[in-house]
């Protein structure tokens, strides 16, 4: 019984991952309920969420522009990560949950009022090369904190495309995802290294992530995107909510 619960978990996980980001609000705590330890939990997260974004990235990649900002913010995305999967093997969860729900409150926020924050609405979605290495470093940042724990990543990503000018909501998912599946990718094989994974459980939901990844980028496209908007704003501020209810 809990064997099918964590595929499905899993499966609802990749799914939200595909359109918003925040699948690990899922994932994790379910597999603090299965009785593994937290930061093992957290690793276990990371890979069972890794699988899915890869299929995400498949299914979006009509939308993928590929170029030197994919290139320069992949790179940024395998530093950070690999830097806050080191930070999590060599530090508990304690100091980073306390922060946990303002760094929610603030990707939240920003996604919400992204429209007011960006001065210019730009007709095309790529950046200026200034803008470029602006993104690249506070990705670098976003990936740190990815790498480190996850939930939300997505939303703070898309948080960051729309303040820069981004207007397409299936062009950022799609490169959402894209850095998503580069930043988890790197933690995970830090975490790997460490002996951070439960393998018995971790695999199960890899196998649902991946079909719930591919299903949620396939659904997102056929939606409206002011529908998208709407729901990644919802969960956005859902999470936020219930981590200032849980500190």
């Amino acid at each position: 019984m809990v064997s099918i619960f964590l595929f499905f978990v899993a499966f609802a996980g990749g799914a939200l991952n595909s359109v918003a980001g925040g699948g690990s609000f899922l994932t994790f705590p379910t597999l603090l309920y299965a009785g593994v330890t937290p930061v093992v939990a957290n690793a276990t997260s990371a890979l069972a969420m890794w699988p899915g974004s890869m299929s995400s990235a498949v299914a979006y990649r009509r939308e993928l522009v590929l170029g030197p900002r994919i290139v320069v913010l992949s790179v940024a995305s395998v530093v950070g990560g690999l830097a806050g999967a080191i930070l999590l093997v060599r530090t508990s969860d304690t100091s980073f949950m306390r922060l946990l729900p303002w760094l929610m409150l603030l990707a939240a926020g920003t996604f919400t009022f992204a429209g007011r924050l960006s001065p210019v609405k730009q007709a095309s979605s790529a950046p200026g090369d200034r803008t470029l290495w602006v993104l690249a470093a506070l990705q670098c940042v976003i990936a740190v904190y990815g790498g480190y724990f996850g939930g939300g990543m997505g939303i703070m990503m898309l948080a960051m495309f729309a303040v820069a000018g981004m207007t397409d909501i299936h062009e950022m998912n799609g490169l959402k995802v894209v850095l998503a599946a580069a930043t988890n990718g790197v933690a995970i094989v830090a975490f790997i290294v460490t002996r951070q994974i439960a393998w018995a459980p971790g695999l199960l939901m890899v196998a649902g992530s991946i079909l719930g990844g591919y299903a949620g980028a396939a659904m997102a496209r056929r939606v409206d995107r002011r529908a998208i908007r709407a729901f990644v704003i919802a969960i956005g501020w859902t999470m936020t909510i219930y981590f200032f209810v849980r500190g």
